[in-house]
């Protein structure tokens, strides 16, 4: 598949845009190792054995304080400009491994993205330089939650594109790192919020 035509399927189905209602379903949830190794523990699972784990709502100090990814500096993808992007989404890497991500570090997800349980799924598109197969792991920063889930489907190869889902389980601070061939790694951080409690991201305070 051509970078060109890569780009074109990505921006129908990633919708970064904070704010942006999308039609696409939410990501299939699959259980993704967490980074710091582990067992995943869906959302409402037994933590302690004792007591159901329950996502504590986020704060605007959450917010001020999450490391969020903001991108000052677009890279392009290589053989390729970044002109086909949709408005607020950029593209993100480190010349092996690129990702398509909001400009502002953030996720709004419409209703349509948050799942009965309260958790999200969200799209993310990848352009691997390197051949191997995508893995995505990562896990919340502001608070305790179980890991993130990821759905990375197979038919795309080795190289090049690769579509994927991944469902963080609440909202919140979040760090994703994907990994090709047990060697490249991208990072990235990445504050969740329903669209419905997006008053937080502009309340004073």
């Amino acid at each position: 598949m051509s970078v060109r035509k890569a780009i074109r399927m990505a921006i129908g189905m990633v919708g970064v845009v904070t704010g942006a209602a999308c039609t696409a379903s939410p990501a299939a949830p699959h259980s993704a190792a967490p980074h710091h190794g582990g067992t995943p523990n869906p959302a409402g699972s037994q933590t302690n054995g004792t007591r159901p784990w329950r996502p504590r709502p986020v704060t605007r100090a959450d917010l001020a304080r999450c490391p969020k990814t903001v991108i000052a500096h677009p890279t392009a993808l290589p053989g390729t400009s970044l002109a086909a992007l949709g408005p607020g989404t950029t593209i993100y890497g480190n010349g092996k491994l690129f990702v398509t991500l909001s400009t502002n570090g953030m996720i709004v997800a419409p209703a349509g993205y948050v799942n009965p349980d309260g958790s999200v799924g969200w799209k993310f598109p990848w352009w691997r330089y390197v051949s191997g197969q995508l893995a995505i792991t990562g896990h919340r920063l502001d608070a305790p939650a179980p890991p993130l889930k990821s759905d990375v489907p197979a038919g795309y190869g080795d190289t090049g594109f690769q579509a994927s889902g991944v469902t963080f389980p609440s909202e919140g601070c979040w760090q994703v790192t994907a990994t090709v061939d047990q060697h490249t790694t991208l990072t990235f951080v990445t504050f969740v919020i329903e669209a419905v409690h997006s008053g937080l991201i502009s309340s004073p305070g």
